[in-house]
């Protein structure tokens, strides 16, 4: 395996040029196109007359287009003097989609914007402010305020809301209720419960495990979440939003203990597999806990049934309080060219009120936004999402907001550090070491940030 640390001034290099690309495709784009009413990021739109056709992309097609009908066709009945257009798009090509629609034309007038999208379509000026909005609707006070928060945080650091929010795939901790009662252990709700199960519940001569660990694609993600859960550090900067709290001592001690699971308490394959790999894994074998989120359910209910494992919020910390960092958060913006703004926002609004939401969140299986829809009976039905939206909802919860505003965030949390992470789980590179070259990273990103905004 062959494994490299890109330099600091490798990065800035990389930061500057990618800048300058954007920058010089964005101008060519206006050059080419002007505001010519095409529905490219440079056009302003209009409030429109609240009625005839707006256009709705959704971000996960195939998987979200028939629950996206039902609400539409409601929406239509409500509004008959408005028609939708749904586009359904796969969620693998939807971003492209909409930075070559926002550069050429064509956008839509409403479209799904999650927490990991927003930075990048807000920085090109493409989408449409919601704050006032928001605060004069029916939705005003309905809606979760750590998915609000979430959202105003990733679309570019200064407080504004591009999207509003829909739903949540909180991170949950899965854990084999049998192996649990055979083996006379607690649940797992707690740091030092979860450390003692992972140990007992491991038996590498008979292929019985503790604990997979996330080595693969999306292991940092992870790792951050273990490692703020055990730590109780409740924000991403210092107080000055200058350096980073990633490389505290606090968090160091906590990556070295989560990572020292490795192959004693995990399989070997761990060091390779992505979510996908980790998650059959689990399903078909005999390892006791595994961390993901609620879109993993009802894979597990098919393999093992309902009665033979639950799924659970992340421990709690020593102090008896949980952190986890940021949820992945979804949620429909509307796109500034939009000539149609005032049925645009009509129907953001309607597909978040109680009765919508919360028959979008069951098909899909998540946690609704709307604080109402998230007290509707088929939550209690579903344990996971009941005692996640329980859990965002009672304020036994802590956020730590990831910095996703910063362009760089997806390229240093992944590409670049992603073979650094299996070195630490390979033991040949320590945590601090780990630790401090994302740190300097991000350090770095965060102060070429704050003077581009000025």
């Amino acid at each position: 395996m062959k494994i490299s640390i890109l330099s600091s001034r490798g990065t800035r290099r990389r930061r500057t040029s990618a800048a300058v690309a954007l920058g010089a495709v964005l101008a060519l784009a206006a050059t080419a196109c002007g505001d010519d009413g095409s529905g490219s990021g440079g056009d302003k739109g209009a409030e429109g007359s609240g009625k005839g056709k707006i256009v709705f992309w959704d971000n996960n097609g195939g998987i979200r287009t028939a629950v996206w009908k039902e609400i539409i066709a409601d929406f239509e009945k409500a509004n008959p003097d408005i028609d939708v257009e749904y586009v359904g798009i796969a969620a693998t090509e939807y971003q492209s989609k909409v930075d070559t629609a926002i550069q050429g034309g064509g956008l839509p007038d409403v479209g799904g914007v999650g927490a990991a999208m927003l930075a990048g379509f807000s920085a090109q000026k493409a989408l449409e402010p919601l704050d006032d909005r928001l605060t004069g609707s029916s939705l005003s006070g309905q809606l979760n305020k750590d998915m609000v928060e979430s959202l105003k945080a990733a679309g570019g650091g200064d407080g504004t809301l591009y999207s509003v929010p829909t739903s949540a795939n909180n991170g949950v901790l899965y854990y084999r209720t049998d192996l649990f009662e055979k083996a006379g252990l607690e649940a797992p709700t707690t740091w030092d419960r979860f450390y003692t199960a992972a140990e007992k519940l491991t038996d590498a001569d008979e292929n019985e495990f503790g604990y997979t660990i996330r080595g693969g694609s999306g292991s940092i993600a992870q790792a951050l979440d273990a490692m703020y859960g055990q730590s109780g550090i409740t924000s991403f900067w210092d107080a000055g939003k200058k350096k980073t709290t990633l490389n505290d001592p606090r968090n160091v001690e906590a990556l070295e203990k989560y990572a020292a699971l490795y192959k004693k308490a995990t399989p070997a394959a761990d060091v390779n597999n992505d979510f996908a790999k980790m998650v059959a894994q689990w399903d078909s074998g005999t390892i006791g806990m595994l961390n993901h989120n609620l879109g993993s359910y009802q894979d597990h209910v098919k393999a093992l049934g309902a009665d033979k494992f639950r799924g659970i919020p992340q421990p709690v910390g020593a102090a008896g309080k949980r952190v986890q960092v940021s949820n992945p958060v979804d949620g429909l913006g509307m796109f500034k060219s939009s000539k149609n703004k005032e049925a645009a926002w009509k129907f953001i609004e309607f597909a978040t009120s109680k009765e919508q939401n919360s028959k979008f969140n069951e098909s899909a299986g998540q946690v609704p936004s709307n604080t109402e829809a998230a007290k509707d009976a088929w939550i209690q039905q579903a344990e996971p999402t009941k005692l996640a939206a329980e859990a965002l909802n009672d304020g036994s919860t802590t956020i730590v907001q990831l910095p996703y505003y910063l362009p760089d965030w997806n390229t240093i949390s992944k590409a670049d550090n992603e073979p650094n992470f299996q070195k630490v789980l390979l033991g040949k590179m320590s945590a601090k070491a780990f630790l401090d070259t994302v740190a300097e990273q991000l350090n770095e990103a965060q102060a070429e940030w704050t003077e581009q905004m000025g």
